[in-house]
C-alpha cells in the first residue's frame, strides 16, 4: 500500500494530503492567521465571469486557508481513488498529467459545492458583509506579533456588524512599534497591509 501510495503517479496526491495536514495543524495551533484570510475574497461581485467562477468555486463563503484545506483534501483523496480504481481495471496507473487533470476536474466543482454547507456549520469569524476598505477608521487589537515599519503583525478587528476579520498591520510612522494586545487605529490600507497609529493619536477622519 505504501508503494501506492509513493508510486511516481501519485505523488502529487501524497503532496496534497501532507500539505493539507500541514496546513490544518497551523490553523489549529493559531498560526493560520499570518494568513490570507485577511479578505482575499475581496469584491467578487465586480469581477464578471471571473468573479461568477470564483464565487462557483466557493470563495468568499469561507476563509482562504479553510477552502485551501478543503480543496487539497478533496484532491488527493479523489486522485488516489481514480488512481485505484484504474490499477483495478488495467492493472497499471495512468500518467501523473492524466491523473492531475481528472483529479482537478472533479475538486474544484466538488469544494465548491461543499463550501456551501460548511459555511452554514462554521463559526463566522471572518465576514464578506462588508468591504475591506470600510475597516479604515476602526480600531484593532494586535494579535500575533510584534509590529514595526516593514515587519507587519497580525491584528483582529471588528466591523460595523461585529463580525470579526483578522488582518495585518504596521505603524504608519517610522518610528512606531506595536505589541501584542496594544489597541491601534486602523488609518489606512497599502495593499494587503493597513497602516494604524497608536489610540490617541491625532487623526483627523476617525469615524
Amino acid at each position: 500500500m505504501i508503494e501506492f501510495w509513493l508510486a511516481d503517479e501519485n505523488i502529487v496526491f501524497a503532496a496534497a494530503l501532507v500539505l493539507m495536514v500541514a496546513l490544518g495543524l497551523l490553523q489549529l495551533i493559531g498560526f493560520g492567521g499570518f494568513d490570507s484570510d485577511i479578505d482575499m475574497d475581496g469584491d467578487v461581485d465586480g469581477a464578471g465571469v471571473a468573479g461568477g467562477l470564483l464565487s462557483f468555486l466557493g470563495w468568499g463563503r469561507l476563509p482562504f486557508m479553510i477552502l485551501l484545506v478543503l480543496f487539497l483534501m478533496i484532491f488527493g483523496m479523489t486522485g488516489f481513488a481514480g488512481q485505484q480504481f484504474v490499477q483495478s481495471l488495467s492493472g497499471g496507473l495512468l500518467s501523473p498529467f492524466l491523473a492531475v487533470t481528472g483529479a482537478l476536474l472533479v475538486a474544484l466543482p466538488l469544494t465548491g459545492l461543499l463550501s456551501k454547507p460548511l459555511a452554514r456549520i462554521l463559526p463566522g469569524d471572518e465576514t464578506t458583509a462588508v468591504s475591506i476598505d470600510d475597516l479604515t477608521g476602526r480600531r484593532a487589537i494586535i494579535d500575533i506579533g510584534t509590529a514595526k515599519p516593514g515587519y507587519p503583525a497580525r491584528a483582529k478587528v471588528k466591523d460595523r456588524h461585529g463580525h470579526g476579520h483578522a488582518l495585518m498591520v504596521e505603524p504608519d510612522n517610522e518610528d512606531g512599534i506595536f505589541v501584542t494586545g496594544e489597541e491601534v487605529l486602523l488609518v489606512r490600507r497599502e495593499g494587503d497591509i493597513f497602516k494604524a497609529v497608536a489610540v490617541g493619536t491625532r487623526w483627523l477622519n476617525e469615524t
